[in-house]
């Protein structure tokens, strides 16, 4: 536990910003797993998973390599089917 007035602060900080991202990594999660599943819809939900991960980037919660990552892979697994 912190003793210094502005480490606890930070770890106040710390909590909001981790709840916060959490938001962006669930939301491009769950679209991720419904697009492996199949299924009706896939165009819409590329199109939302693409959205999902470039806000996550920008927002710098994930790097622009592991976006661009996330979305050759799903690329590649609807061009399998």
């Amino acid at each position: 536990m912190p003793i210094i007035k502005s480490a606890k602060k930070k770890m106040r900080k710390d909590k909001k910003k981790t709840l916060k991202n959490l938001v962006y990594i669930k939301a491009y999660k769950e679209t991720l797993k419904k697009l492996k599943k199949g299924g009706k819809n896939t165009k819409e939900l590329i199109s939302r998973f693409y959205s999902q991960v470039d806000k996550a980037v920008k927002s710098r919660i994930i790097h622009k390599n592991k976006g661009s990552r996330l979305k050759s892979k799903i690329r590649k697994l609807k061009n399998s089917k």
